[in-house]
């Protein structure tokens, strides 16, 4: 599928759904292109046990997580030992890969305030209504992937009445703990087509996670033993989201804006990043950071691995085509679904959690090609739009934007600009890989020349692999 980088202004933006007034502030397509529209509301002091506040200090992170606080299911140093003592005594279920990325999720709060893999009731409210209700009537989270737990029978029959299960990694080692277990059935084919709105086959997630996974879901709270680590050498770019608001409360962030991406970084991702940043300048804010947070978890064979991801996305910074002091580069673990509009929700609202207050989101996010038909999966359009009405993301501010493309006149990634429309070139992702493999270069200005070098040397090493396999 193509994955030119269009960046659509829509016109207009749909109202939002249960739309009420945000704590911040609330950003449209038009106030973007017109910032003297949007109106900047300073936050009022609060009074602390009856202090009166003498003043305010903006940080980024007063935006609430969902839930009103970060989940952290990590045991304590203290109770560690302990844990894996109990564990021995407890029947196992074990993970496979992309199960120990959603714990890892779980674990540190990116799907807050869900404490562990889902019950049934939470499920039904995300299958059905991308959403869960808070306890106590206190309103809705959206939540619109089930991050649930797949059981066999013979798992199911182990774990008999036991109302704890260990959960046992793909090396042996035992990751955490599930309490007060629920068992429910798992019907797979009504779960592919609500998430993804088909049940074609050749969905990359369902043949990953789903199609050989147990009849069963187990759902319960988790304590996680000790932190996931993947001891790849990129542990260091997982930031939680306590450990992200953290850091942009160091660096004095007044608005965080978070793009999600799975594709190396061209020159017209930068120039949408670098015109954000601008923009919210104008707006008012002082300080506004970028968060660039490529996707870590399950993606499909023909996307680039991440250790290759994130070596160009270093040069990009190293190039100077972003900047250091501005930009926070880490990696969100979540697995991709390849599912739209659906996951395009999970991306925004986990951002929430993390502390963006601006979510970035162009042509078909989280999109793909219909595995059966020469077409794409998803209307195009439909991702920014469904975004800016979901339930549950009212605090969240979407930037949507217009199209980028290789402007052959200036050289250089630019916004496209209709009234010359036949200057204009759009290089899509699959035309950016034949590039790779060919070892031809871009137009000058497409990508900066180590990001590029990065994505040559790792097609090229596919290709000696290749051959070297074709002739044993």
């Amino acid at each position: 599928m193509a994955t030119t980088t269009h960046l659509h202004l829509p016109n207009p933006i749909p109202p939002r759904l249960h739309a009420s007034p945000p704590a911040r502030l609330r950003a449209s397509a038009s106030s973007l292109a017109h910032p003297s529209r949007l109106r900047l509301a300073a936050p009022r002091p609060r009074p602390r046990h009856g202090r009166r506040a003498m003043s305010v200090t903006v940080r980024s992170s007063l935006i609430d997580p969902d839930g009103g606080a970060l989940v952290d299911l990590v045991a304590a140093p203290g109770r560690r030992a302990a844990l894996r003592g109990e564990a021995e005594a407890l029947p196992r279920v074990c993970l496979a890969p992309v199960d120990v990325e959603w714990a890892h999720v779980l674990a540190e709060g990116w799907a807050s305030p869900l404490r562990g893999f889902m019950r049934e009731h939470e499920y039904l409210q995300s299958l059905h209504f991308n959403c869960i209700r808070l306890p106590d009537g206190a309103g809705v989270v959206n939540m619109s992937l089930p991050i649930v737990l797949a059981i066999g029978d013979r798992e199911k029959e182990e774990i008999g009445a036991s109302p704890d299960v260990a959960l046992q990694g793909p090396d042996g080692a035992v990751l955490a703990i599930l309490r007060r277990v629920e068992i429910y059935p798992h019907n797979k084919e009504e779960r592919i087509a609500r998430t993804w709105g088909t049940t074609a086959p050749g969905l990359p997630y369902v043949d990953e996670a789903i199609a050989q996974a147990g009849n069963w879901l187990i759902g319960g709270d988790l304590e996680v033993i000790e932190p996931i680590k993947y001891n790849d050498g990129l542990d260091h770019y997982r930031l939680s989201p306590q450990q992200l608001r953290n850091e942009f409360d160091k660096r004095g962030a007044d608005a965080v804006f978070a793009f999600q991406l799975r594709n190396p970084v061209h020159n017209g991702h930068a120039l949408l990043m670098n015109d954000t940043r601008r923009r919210l300048l104008e707006m008012g804010f002082k300080n506004p950071i970028l968060l660039l947070h490529p996707l870590g978890g399950f993606t499909k064979a023909d996307d680039v691995p991440l250790p290759v991801r994130m070596e160009q996305h270093s040069k990009v910074l190293e190039d100077g085509v972003l900047d250091p002091e501005t930009t926070i580069v880490s990696i969100f673990p979540s697995p991709m679904h390849y599912a739209g509009p659906t996951e395009v929700q999970w991306h925004a609202k986990a951002r929430i959690n993390a502390g963006a207050n601006f979510y970035i989101v162009g042509r078909d996010p989280a999109g793909m090609g219909h595995p059966t038909e020469k077409r794409d999966l998803y209307n195009p359009d439909h991702g920014k739009k469904v975004l800016s009405m979901a339930p549950g993301l009212e605090k969240l501010n979407i930037l949507p934007f217009k199209v980028a493309a290789y402007d052959t006149v200036a050289k250089q990634m630019a916004f496209f600009d209709p009234s010359r429309s036949k200057d204009f070139l759009f290089i899509s992702g699959t035309k950016m890989r034949a590039f790779a493999k060919s070892g031809e270069n871009p137009p000058d200005g497409f990508m900066c020349p180590g990001g590029w070098k990065v994505l040559v040397d790792y097609y090229n090493s596919l290709q000696t692999e290749e051959a070297a396999v074709a002739t044993v």
